[in-house]
């Protein structure tokens, strides 16, 4: 989601889109930093309804999709001694293996560049667990880059519209950019630096179930559970919004915040979708052909 107004960007070169958890309150314009630029959903209430934010449709803008297949690199920050669950890091990298081929992917489709490319596929290209220590309790956007260039170098991945770098920290590691921070501000956020690293940046959402979690677990693993659904958030949004300047709707949401925490009903399995035989709790996203929430579409 975004965490700013378009017309408030302050420079160029790089954009954040933050994931927001409320349903009630609008975007607000919120620059999260001298050189950054965010849109942040604030983290959900218990007594948030879970209501589409409004019914205008997505309008393009005329920047680029990720078109064709999208590449997804998971990179793990977890240093010796950090704390995540038995199963986060491999179910996370299931939903990516699952998510390219699914219905909900595929709404993707209706949201064309110019030429008419659009998001189709989404492969899970990579993945990296960092063991090095962090610089601090609290990590900042900057240093969230500096990993993700970190992990390029390592493993010899490069920038491109279709790559993109998701950072995944472990527990009780907070994440910062300027005044907004994880669990009081934002549960995720994705955006880009330099040209096309594209990237998001991933806390550890049981460090505060209340602010970032989902309400049933299909994975017996209410963690890894919750993540996969911040990131299902924040790859829709990426693959339809990379750079800020394509999908979104009048009053600067993208596909994800209008349907922000709107589930389906949960399945035989715990879930609202199964793909692959395995299931998930994942957020529905917008439909332009329905003007409204769709978990498979158009």
């Amino acid at each position: 989601m975004k965490h700013a107004v378009r017309t408030l960007f302050l420079t160029p070169f790089l954009t954040l889109a933050f994931l927001l958890v409320t349903f009630a309150a609008p975007l607000t314009a919120n620059a999260a930093s001298a050189n950054s630029h965010s849109h942040i959903m604030g983290i959900k209430h218990a007594n948030s309804i879970q209501q589409p934010s409004s019914t205008n449709n997505l309008t393009y803008h005329g920047g680029q999709v990720m078109a064709g297949t999208a590449n997804v690199y998971a990179i793990f920050w977890e240093p010796t001694g950090s704390t995540v669950s038995a199963n986060y890091n491999s179910l996370i990298k299931r939903y990516f293996g699952d998510v390219g081929s699914s219905g909900l992917y595929h709404n993707n489709s209706q949201y064309t560049q110019t030429g008419g490319g659009f998001s189709n596929n989404a492969v899970l290209a990579g993945s990296w667990v960092d063991t090095a220590s962090y610089p601090g309790n609290t990590l900042q956007d900057s240093q969230i880059q500096g990993e993700v260039t970190h992990a390029q170098q390592v493993n010899h991945w490069t920038s491109s519209i279709d790559n993109i770098f998701f950072v995944f920290t472990a527990k009780n590691e907070n994440i910062c950019s300027g005044g907004s921070c994880s669990f009081t501000t934002f549960c995720a956020y994705h955006g880009f630096f330099g040209s096309h690293t594209i990237y998001a940046a991933m806390p550890y959402t049981g460090t505060n179930l209340s602010a970032c979690g989902v309400s049933t677990s299909p994975n017996g693993d209410f963690n890894a559970d919750s993540t996969i659904n911040v990131t299902s958030h924040e790859q829709i949004e990426a693959a339809t919004d990379p750079l800020l300047n394509a999908w979104y709707d009048r009053s600067g949401s993208e596909i994800g915040d209008k349907c922000a925490w709107n589930f389906g009903p949960t399945n035989s399995h715990g879930g609202d979708v199964t793909w692959n035989g395995h299931t998930y709790e994942v957020q529905k996203e917008w439909d332009n052909h329905i003007s409204g929430c769709a978990l498979s579409g158009p």
